[in-house]
């Protein structure tokens, strides 16, 4: 097999992993509401606050739940500032899990469990629910599944997924041809390597990280999972209305799984939603994952008093993001 056909194959997988986006980054932190006293200061490996600052200790409120953002690849924890904003908007905390997304995601998972599992023993019973977005979404997953590495808790476990590829990356399976490892003389593999690091063996859809799921942990009440169909979705137009960035990345069938989608705990929701604005960024507020949250109980909805101001926050956060920011406690 020829290598002028396996090289522009293999570098599809860069073009279509959703990793790049538009990033403004701000390290001042995230004010509490005032319904929040942050009594508790702590430092938990991989865990910060969803801020650029070098300050990663956890200032929170043990008497009330937290939320668990965990971001996809090529990203950082103030890539989620703004969801966090809205967390805080509505009295509630949220931190953020920092992984190297070039890394094993298995070991990414078993990090993350640790984590929530610390976090869990610093709250008074509260409740903690984890939030993966995209390569995320894989970790999250993982991360709550009854494996030999997972620790046995009581930690409560609200888990949420979005556009996650827990099928495989469709554009990642050349790397899973056995066949071409040897035929290439380990061209294949290295390049794999170069493209996505030691994780390239457990995306593609063939992988045992993939194809072998096990339940999920009994402490886990529920899994939604919120599936985009990217279709025709625009990251980015230029003045005339014309897209110059699409905003696809994993089709459908990438997003389901015949095991998985067979948890118990499982709640599937599929919506019309580009990749990356589904979590929102500089021109994208989300406002379906925002209703989706709402709807399922994870985030409180928003009082028609403070609709006014929620909507003023939503657009300073994400549309307006050199605007300075106002901090809207609650009443």
């Amino acid at each position: 097999m020829r290598l002028t056909f396996i090289f522009p194959l293999l570098f599809v997988v860069s073009a279509t992993t959703g990793c790049s986006t538009h990033y403004l980054a701000d390290t001042s932190p995230i004010t509490p509401s005032n319904k929040t006293n942050p009594s508790l200061n702590v430092s938990i490996d991989s865990l910060s606050p969803c801020t650029d600052g070098l300050d990663t200790s956890l200032k929170l409120d043990p008497n009330k739940s937290v939320t668990i953002l965990v971001h996809g690849c090529d990203s950082s924890a103030g890539r989620f500032r703004q969801l966090a904003q809205l967390y805080a908007f509505h009295d509630q905390q949220a931190v953020c899990y920092n992984y190297d997304d070039r890394k094993s995601l298995k070991d990414a998972a078993e990090t993350l469990a640790k984590a929530t599992d610390e976090l869990g023993s610093k709250l008074n019973n509260q409740d903690i629910t984890v939030v993966g977005h995209s390569m995320g979404g894989l970790v999250s997953r993982r991360a709550f599944e009854q494996t030999p590495a997972q620790l046995d808790t009581s930690q409560e476990i609200d888990l949420v997924t979005v556009s996650a590829p827990i099928a495989g990356i469709q554009a990642a399976n050349t790397c899973g041809i056995k066949p071409l490892h040897w035929l290439s003389l380990g061209v294949v593999p290295g390049i794999c390597w170069i493209i996505t690091g030691d994780n390239w063996t457990e995306i593609t859809a063939n992988s045992p990280f993939i194809q072998q799921p096990s339940e999920l942990t009994s402490n886990v009440n529920r899994y939604v999972k919120i599936v985009t169909d990217e279709t025709n979705t625009c990251r980015r137009k230029n003045d005339n209305g014309v897209c110059i960035e699409s905003d696809y990345v994993f089709n459908v069938s990438e997003q389901y799984h015949p095991v998985i989608d067979q948890y118990p705990q499982l709640t599937n929701i599929q919506v019309n939603a580009g990749h990356v604005a589904i979590v929102g960024d500089d021109t994208n507020i989300p406002r379906q994952l925002i209703s989706i949250l709402q709807q399922q109980g994870i985030m409180p909805t928003t009082p028609e008093a403070r609709q006014a101001a929620f909507e003023k926050l939503l657009t300073e956060i994400y549309l307006e993001p050199n605007v300075t920011q106002t901090i809207y406690s609650a009443p």
